[in-house]
């Protein structure tokens, strides 16, 4: 068995932003396993960790000599390769010198263009040391981050300044230079419990001088263990539980090497501040996560984790406490003033805030919102008459709470905030409830609207968005997307979905676009809206696509027309059950013959099936079976439509067995493509079947 070892490289740097960690350790474990394998080096496996201020790769069972592999190499023809006494020719001898072959290792080979001299060469058996000195600077200078910086006057590039490199298999050093840094087996340790430097005499020894010299844990799986570990139990003696925030939770875990939670404390009395307020607080601001009672309400405490073990908790702690006060101070300040201000004010400063300059101000945008909503409500749905009115007021308030103080202070309790001041403020429960659900969904994990009206407001809100970007050609182009049009569209089709709601996109855009009034569009408004049908279009695709249904019967599906959501999704879901009968292949061959013979039919030509030019009988038994099926024209139970391509088949086989459609008689052809016609009209409500690949 070929000899293995363990590889270990380290690489040491300024602190890496948290953000950056989870997506560098993927993308090196994926560059590392391309290059091991393109220079066919086997290993058992390959982990990756990382800390702020390193990441590690860990490759175990690695073989110490690459394979060798065994290629046949195609030389000159024969006729050249020798001279009339059998000496090789400049041509071989050429062929030799360029392989690095000896004339013992030719033979002749047969080919299509005759007999050729080829050789049979040895590849690989290089060294692992020698070929990991060239895989680990292309895997570094490789390694995507969302930024990345020079230092000094150096060409590399990474997330920060390296200052250190550990590379080593098994006790050997793997030599190379990245920069300014040579590779070896110094490391460097937690600043304050295990500096440094450590010299690391063998890989094997690497994870135990990591975990006890530098004071280090390296897997962030176990850091997060800690934290959580150590948190919930604190917070059971403090008679609480930890309000864990995977999001957070999984920013703090990058964010320290050496995970020590600590309880802190606040006053009481700001407690009456929203909980919303006081956790966005603690989180944004500190790092912290809230306590709660049994019963979900805040308790005055507060976890954080400290990247040091302090010799006296009690000051550290009462630091923390010390920052967070005048945090909730600001908070408590922002929130007795707004409550002190009214709807009406803010309204009027709305009129001072740009929504997107060509577009107006805020203030404009509520008071289309106020009457897209009431349209939305009252024409799209036919809601009732308390619904209609929570939605128009609701659209006009949406905005307010953007000139409010807290908000100011925490953007991204833009809603939150201005569904409790509705509520303060006696605007009822229908109208706080939809300002609060306005922005959802705000992604493709978010929940939507809970209630009527918040959608309602969410819908009118995304649409009122698309339209003006879309008039304006402000459109998505690659991964750039400033006014989060992509997350408008699949919010709008969420929420149709959610809901049921069998609203027209078209008629809902075409709205959106009156409300605007005269503009200076640089797209003219039904040129926008066609785009912008096709833009949401592409996003139902990969939106479907993303729930399982498949590429081909997404694309016919969606070629029928784009008519409300919950009618895209009948027709979908009808077309993959069907796809997965026994008779789905026969069925489509059928339908996509008609389809091909149709374009032959002029398409002005819409003249019906004239009952007595059926001159056989299989097409006047198609013609009988095909009326009575009339009632399914206007069904959108398209599992029945499809269904009734078992009995119908037969008679369509039979059919085109015994006529020829396109003969000579004008009058029959035209009757019996009228014919054919009907049949596709039909089953077109369902799907684009030229499109399934059969």
């Amino acid at each position: 068995m070929a000899a293995t070892g363990t590889f270990v490289l380290e690489i040491g740097s300024e602190e890496i932003p948290s953000r950056f960690l989870s997506a560098e350790e993927k993308n090196c474990a994926a560059l590392f396993a391309e290059k091991l394998g393109e220079a066919h080096v086997g290993y058992a496996s390959i982990a990756v960790h990382s800390s702020p201020r390193r990441l590690a790769v860990i490759v175990s069972e690695i073989a110490r000599i690459q394979d060798e592999q065994e290629e046949i190499v195609a030389g000159p023809p024969k006729r050249i390769a020798y001279d009339a006494q059998g000496s090789p020719t400049k041509a071989l001898l050429g062929f030799m010198r360029t392989w690095g072959i000896g004339e013992d290792a030719l033979f002749e080979t047969e080919t299509e263009k005759g007999v050729y001299i080829a050789a049979k060469r040895k590849t690989g058996g290089e060294k692992a040391s020698d070929l990991l000195s060239s895989i680990c600077p292309s895997v570094i200078a490789a390694l995507p981050f969302a930024k990345k910086m020079r230092w000094g006057d150096y060409e590399v590039s990474y997330a920060r300044p390296i200052h250190w490199i550990v590379a080593l298999l098994d006790c050997d050093i793997v030599p190379f230079t990245f920069g300014p840094v040579q590779s070896g087996r110094t490391t460097y340790g937690h600043r304050i419990h295990g500096p440094g430097p450590w010299s690391i005499s063998s890989a094997c020894d690497y994870l135990s001088c990591v975990r006890n010299m530098c004071q280090v844990i390296l897997d962030p799986a176990e850091r997060r263990q800690v934290i959580r570990e150590e948190g919930d139990r604190l917070a059971r003696d403090a008679g609480g539980t930890v309000l864990w925030k995977e999001e957070l939770l999984d920013e703090v875990v990058g964010l320290v090497e050496h995970p020590v939670p600590l309880l802190g404390r606040f006053d009481p009395a700001y407690l009456e501040v929203p909980k919303e307020v006081l956790l966005t607080s603690m989180e944004q601001h500190q790092k912290s996560f809230g306590l709660a009672d049994g019963d979900g309400r805040l308790l005055p405490y507060f976890l954080t984790v400290s990247n040091t073990d302090p010799v006296d908790r009690d000051i550290v702690r009462k630091g923390w406490e010390r920052v967070l006060h005048a945090r909730l101070e600001d908070a408590r300040f922002f929130w007795r003033e707004d409550c002190k201000s009214s709807f009406s004010a803010w309204l009027d400063k709305l009129d001072s805030v740009i929504f997107i300059e060509p577009l107006g101000s805020m203030g404009e945008k509520t008071r289309r919102l106020e009457s897209l909503c009431t349209e939305i409500a009252e024409r799209l749905l036919s809601c009732d008459s308390a619904t209609i009115a929570a939605a128009g007021r609701a659209g006009r308030l949406s905005k307010a709470d953007l000139v409010s103080g807290m908000v100011g202070e925490f953007d991204t309790l833009q809603g939150i905030m201005g569904g409790m001041y509705a509520e303060k403020m006696g605007e009822g429960p229908l109208v706080s409830a939809a300002i609060a659900e306005q922005y959802l969904p705000s992604g493709p994990e978010s929940p939507v609207p809970a209630t009527v009206v918040g959608a309602i407001l969410s819908l009118a809100d995304k649409a009122d968005t698309l339209v003006g970007c879309f008039g304006l050609n402000r459109v998505p182009t690659g991964t750039a997307d400033p006014f989060a049009l992509r997350r408008c569209a699949l919010g709008i089709l969420r929420i149709t979905k959610a809901f049921s709601w069998q609203i027209s996109l078209d008629d809902l855009f075409a709205k959106a676009q009156e409300l605007y009034g005269e503009r200076a569009w640089k797209v003219e408004p039904p040129v926008a809206r066609k785009r912008l049908l096709e833009f949401v279009g592409g996003r139902l695709q990969k939106l479907l696509q993303s729930e399982g249904f498949s590429t081909v019967v997404t694309e016919a599906s969606l070629r029928a027309g784009m008519k409300n959501i919950p009618d895209v999704y009948a027709r979908i879901t009808a077309l993959d059950h069907f796809s997965t009968t026994e008779s789905y292949v026969a069925h489509v061959q059928v339908l996509k013959r008609i389809a091909n013979i149709l374009q032959k039919r002029d398409p002005a030509d819409s003249s019906p099936v004239k009952r007595d030019l059926l001159a056989h009988e299989s097409e006047i038994a198609l013609y009988n079976h095909l009326e009575s099926l009339n009632t399914l024209r206007t069904t959108d139970d398209y599992e029945r439509i499809l269904s009734s391509l078992g009995p119908l088949q037969p008679l369509v086989d039979a059919f085109f067995n015994s006529v020829m459609v396109l003969c000579e008689d004008p009058n029959l052809r035209t009757n019996r493509l009228a014919l054919l016609a009907s049949i596709h009209s039909l089953y077109a409500r369902v799907a684009d079947f030229s499109a399934l690949q059969i």
